[in-house]
C-alpha cells in the first residue's frame, strides 16, 4: 500500500514532527506556510468544530520562522455561544510560539429576506486537471502551467493547489484544504517579474461555504504596496464557483528573494 504524502507525523498527543514535504524554500530547515496554517486549522477544527456550525473565519498569525523540529499544538475554547463559537490554536517549537490561529464559527441558519449585491468575475479553470494534479499556476499573460517560473510577469495571477495531507494517516477536511490553498494568496498577490520578495506574516480566510472537492483555486483580487509593506486579497473558488476570500499582509524580504528563474517550483513549497 502506497503511503500518502503528508507534512507532519503525529508522534504524541499534541506533538507533530515535520516531514520533508513541510520544508520551505525561504531558508534551510524552515517550514512552509501551507504546512503551518494547515496544521493549525486541522487542530482547532478537530478540537472544537461542530457540524451545525460553519467555520466562517480563520486568522493565522505567523510570528517567526518555524523549523523542522517537533511542533506542539495547544488549543483553547474562548467562547461557546449559541450562535457564535470562538477558539484558538497555538503552535510551539522549543517552548516558543511560532504561530497562533483563531477560528470563528457561526451556526448555520436560513438566509434573510431580500436580494444583495454580489461580485461577478471570470474564474478560469485549467483544462488538464485530473487525479495526478496538485498544482497549476496561471496568469493573464502566461495561461496555465505546473511551474511558477512560467509566470514571472506583472499580470493577474491565479493557481490551483490540491493539498497533500497535513498529518500522516489523516485525510484533510474541506476546511483544512481551503485554508491550505488560501495561503497561496501571498503567491498570487506578490509574484512579479523578479519572483517573490515579500514574506507574509499572517493569513485570514473568510468562508461563506466549504469547497465541494479537493481542487481549490485562488485568484488575486487586489495588491497594494508601500514602504516595503504589501497587502493582498484573493477569491477562493472551486468548480462550482466562488466560496471565500483570502487576505494577507507581507513584509519586504529582498535578501532572500525567490526568483524561480531556473526552476519549476511548486507553489506548495514556498
Amino acid at each position: 500500500m502506497t503511503v500518502r504524502p503528508a507534512h507532519f507525523v503525529h508522534t504524541a498527543a499534541d506533538t507533530f514532527l515535520p516531514t520533508a514535504n513541510a520544508l520551505s524554500r525561504w531558508g534551510a530547515g524552515q517550514l512552509n506556510g501551507p504546512a503551518l496554517v494547515g496544521l493549525a486549522a486541522r487542530t482547532v477544527e478537530e478540537q472544537f468544530g461542530l457540524e451545525e456550525f460553519m467555520p466562517a473565519r480563520l486568522t493565522v498569525d505567523l510570528f517567526k520562522a518555524a523549523h523542522s523540529v517537533p511542533t506542539v499544538a495547544t488549543t483553547r475554547l474562548i467562547r461557546d455561544g449559541r450562535r457564535v463559537r470562538n477558539s484558538e490554536c497555538e503552535l510551539l517549537q522549543d517552548g516558543v510560539a511560532v504561530a497562533r490561529a483563531t477560528l470563528v464559527q457561526y451556526r448555520r441558519s436560513s438566509a434573510p429576506r431580500g436580494e444583495e449585491w454580489s461580485a461577478t468575475m471570470d474564474l478560469p479553470l485549467p483544462a488538464d486537471v485530473d487525479d495526478s494534479s496538485y498544482v497549476r499556476v496561471g496568469s493573464d499573460d502566461g495561461g496555465w502551467s505546473p511551474n511558477i517560473s512560467d509566470h514571472r510577469n506583472s499580470s493577474r495571477k491565479r493557481f490551483l493547489n490540491r493539498a497533500i495531507d497535513v498529518v500522516e494517516g489523516s485525510v484533510n477536511t474541506p476546511l483544512v484544504n481551503a485554508v491550505y490553498a488560501a495561503e497561496g494568496t501571498s503567491l498570487v498577490a506578490n509574484l512579479g517579474t523578479a519572483g517573490i520578495g515579500y514574506i507574509n506574516g499572517d493569513l485570514t480566510v473568510a468562508l461563506a461555504r466549504l469547497p465541494v472537492d479537493e481542487w481549490i483555486y485562488v485568484q488575486a483580487d487586489s495588491h497594494w504596496v508601500a514602504d516595503g509593506i504589501s497587502t493582498g486579497a484573493a477569491t477562493l473558488y472551486d468548480r462550482t464557483g466562488a466560496f471565500g476570500t483570502g487576505v494577507i499582509t507581507a513584509i519586504s524580504n529582498p535578501a532572500a528573494q525567490l526568483d524561480f528563474a531556473d526552476e519549476g517550483a511548486l507553489a506548495g513549497s514556498l
